[in-house]
C-alpha cells in the first residue's frame, strides 16, 4: 500500500474524476489508514510504499505490477501523469524479497486490469482490456509468468479496469458486474465460473467490486452495502471500510492494495 500523502484530483483520465471537488487530503489519510489497520486486523502483513510527491495516484498501488508464485511483472501505464509510478514500483520489489521482476513491453496497468485465480484450472489469469492494458500484454504477462490468461473486453468506461468490475472472491471463485463485459466475454465468464457471485450496476457503481478478498473476509468500502449483502449470502464475512476520498480518483480498496505473491 502506498500513503495518500501528495493525492489530489488535478487532471481527470478516468470518468470518476472531477477536478472542479478538492480532496480532503487528510480524511484521505485518515481513510487509508484504516483500511491498513483493518488488513493488519485480519492477520495480514502490509508493507508500506513511500509516496512521491507529484505522483497523486500513487495511492492507488494496485496498478504499479503483478505478481504471481514469485514473480513481477511490472507495469507500463496508459497515461503520462502516471507513468513514473512504475518505476517506484519496481525500486520497491528490488528491494523487499526475493523476486524475479519482468519489465513489461506493452501497456498494462498491474493488478488494475489482473486477476489471479490459484486454485481455479489450475492456476488462472482474468485479465481485462478495452480502456487501459492493451491485449498484447496478456500474452507478454502468460510468458512471464508462465499462467494461462484468458482477456475479457471491457465495453463501459465507467468501469475502465477489470477492478472495477470483477474481483477474485477465494482461490477459485470471483464476482462481477456482467455489463461491464463484452457479450462474448459475459459467455466466458458464465463458462468459467457458473457458481460466480453476480453484481448488478447499482453495486459495480458504488465500487463494491473493488474489492479484497482473504477467502473469507471480503474487505469492501462501506457505501456498497448491497455487495456486502451478496457476498455475505455467499458464504464470505463483509467488512466494510469507509474510502470516500479515493474514490474521488476512481478507486477504492483493490486499488489501494497490490497484493504479493512470493
Amino acid at each position: 500500500m502506498c500513503p495518500p500523502e501528495h493525492f489530489t484530483v488535478d487532471y481527470a483520465i478516468n470518468p470518476w474524476m472531477d477536478t472542479t471537488v478538492p480532496v480532503d487530503a487528510a480524511l484521505a489519510v485518515k481513510q487509508w489508514d484504516l483500511l491498513r489497520t483493518t488488513l493488519h486486523g485480519l492477520g495480514h502483513t502490509v508493507h508500506v510504499l513511500d509516496p512521491v510527491p507529484g505522483l497523486p495516484d500513487m495511492v492507488y498501488a494496485a496498478n504499479g505490477a503483478f505478481s504471481v508464485d514469485g514473480t513481477v511483472y511490472g507495469a507500463r501505464f496508459r497515461h503520462p501523469q502516471r507513468a513514473a509510478e512504475a518505476l517506484a514500483h519496481q525500486d520497491f520489489y528490488a528491494t523487499v524479497g526475493t523476486w524475479r521482476f519482468a519489465g513489461p513491453e506493452h501497456v498494462n496497468e498491474g493488478e488494475g486490469d489482473f486477476a489471479y485465480l490459484p486454485a481455479a484450472y489450475g492456476g488462472l489469469i482474468l485479465a481485462g482490456y478495452g480502456y487501459r492494458t492493451e491485449p498484447a500484454a496478456h500474452a507478454e504477462a502468460q510468458e512471464v509468468l508462465g499462467r494461462p490468461v484468458v482477456s475479457l473486453r471491457l465495453i463501459d468506461p465507467a468501469f475502465y479496469h477489470l477492478d472495477t468490475a470483477l474481483a477474485a472472491l477465494d482461490d477459485r471463485n470471483v464476482t462481477y458486474y456482467p455489463g461491464a463485459f463484452s457479450p462474448a466475454a459475459q459467455r466466458v465468464l458464465a463458462q468459467l465460473f457458473p457458481d460466480a457471485v453476480l453484481a448488478d450496476r447499482a453495486d459495480a457503481e458504488a465500487f463494491g467490486l473493488n474489492l479484497v478478498s482473504d477467502g473469507r473476509n471480503v474487505i469492501l468500502n462501506t457505501e456498497a452495502s448491497a455487495m456486502a449483502d451478496k457476498v455475505r449470502a455467499a458464504g464470505y464475512v463483509p467488512v466494510p471500510v469507509e474510502l470516500t476520498e479515493l474514490k474521488r480518483g476512481g478507486g477504492s480498496v483493490k486499488c489501494a492494495v497490490a497484493e504479493l505473491r512470493p
